[in-house]
């Protein structure tokens, strides 16, 4: 499996992580062709408002919880892992792109 194979992959099971998102690569059935016509800015674009959109479901989770609005513990600290593993997985591509970047840099021309 390439770099672009896994990031492909990490971009469908971020997307699978928030429900309701209404961009195209959202759904779990999308093809290897669909995600080759994106271009990687837009690509992680979408890995990034996902995240953010997770981040910001599980504290609305946390708060009314909090509030005793919410009394499902389990559904609370299942969604505030599931975005703490986004965005870990987020920032491990991340350093991935600047390592390679770097690399790419330091080559003789």
């Amino acid at each position: 499996m390439n770099d672009f194979d896994a990031i492909n992959t990490l971009t469908k099971g971020l997307h699978s992580l928030t429900p309701g998102t209404d961009h195209p690569l959202s759904s779990a059935h999308v093809d290897s062709q669909q995600l080759e016509s994106e271009d990687f800015a837009s690509v992680f674009k979408a890995m990034l408002v996902s995240v953010n959109q997770s981040q910001q479901h599980s504290r609305q989770l946390a708060e009314s919880f909090d509030l005793g609005q919410h009394d499902d513990l389990a559904g609370v600290m299942i969604a505030q892992q599931k975005a703490s593993l986004a965005f870990q997985s987020t920032l491990q591509v991340r350093n991935k792109l600047v390592t390679a970047y770097q690399d790419i840099m330091n080559m003789p021309v």
